[in-house]
């Protein structure tokens, strides 16, 4: 499938909108808490009815790996985020990713090449350039540094970890394995920290809200995921982290089309730069 990779970026780009319809009527952790229940509520069903076979010997490698992915990597930003780091810094910092995968690559058998290297680079400074007039220090404090440099982390690990330890696996059952484990890794720290009851207290059920919910579980977490995870299964590793370069460039996009957020020259500039170190990275 071709377009693969594109559709990826496509749906993957929206979450900094969900994050902006819905972080305002729910706390972070909370949010992600509904979000992975969502995953299983729809999935489960379908996985029981259609008898998709279950990962034996893997579960906690898949497990592992999707507490890296989902609960590291979404919690770390949207906590961010919320204590004020601005959306442009934040998707700075984790753009850091496909440079830290190339680094590691040598980890799961992988090389990365004198013409990758460039496109890494070349991706980086497209980066910056899309977000420069939308980073600011104000509100940053060492918490949301630290929370976005866990996300980071959390996100190259996780990628390194899969294509190393479970690369292939059902995807139907290995979500609702990554997203169980998730959930169960993010309860205690929403309890703690953002006093979650049964109740759902701190939730706001605007249709804002719910409209955001729901993409982010149907086209997000179950279309998007599944995407990376073939993507992560057929690709190598610096090639799929590559993509993550792109989603600054199509979010400002989406936000300038949505919300009229300002989108210069130099961003446009950015963006080509972006898509030239990525086509120098996947080229064979």
């Amino acid at each position: 499938m071709p377009f693969m990779p594109l559709v990826f970026v496509l749906i993957w780009s929206t979450g900094f909108v969900v994050a902006k319809f819905g972080l305002p009527y729910a706390p972070p952790l909370t949010f992600l808490l509904l979000r992975f229940a969502g995953v299983l509520l729809v999935l489960l069903p379908l996985v029981l009815l259609m008898r998709a076979p279950w990962p034996v010997g893997r579960i906690r490698h898949i497990a592992v790996a999707g507490i890296l992915v989902q609960a590291g990597y979404l919690a770390g930003v949207w906590c961010a985020i919320k204590l004020g780091m601005p959306a442009g810094l934040s998707a700075l910092i984790v753009g850091l990713q496909p440079i830290l995968t190339a680094f590691a690559a040598p980890m799961v058998g992988e090389s990365v090449r004198g013409r990758q290297w460039v496109g890494l680079l070349f991706g980086l400074c497209g980066v910056g350039l899309v977000v420069a007039n939308k980073i600011s220090l104000i509100g940053l404090s060492w918490q949301s540094i630290a929370l976005c440099m866990m996300a980071l982390l959390s996100i190259t690990s996780g990628t390194l970890y899969q294509k190393r330890f479970c690369a292939s696996f059902d995807l139907r059952t290995g979500t609702i394995i990554q997203f169980a484990a998730s959930s169960v890794a993010v309860l205690p720290f929403a309890i703690a920290f953002e006093h979650l009851t049964p109740a759902l207290d701190t939730v706001q059920w605007t249709p804002n809200f719910i409209g955001a919910l729901l993409w982010s579980v149907l086209a997000i977490s179950i279309g998007a995921i599944f995407l990376l995870f073939a993507l992560i299964r057929k690709s190598a590793a610096t090639q799929v982290s590559s993509l993550l370069y792109l989603t600054p460039p199509t979010t400002a996009v989406m936000a300038w089309l949505m919300f009229g957020e300002a989108f210069s020259v130099i961003g446009m500039l950015g963006m080509l730069l972006a898509v030239i170190g990525v086509a120098l990275v996947v080229r064979k």
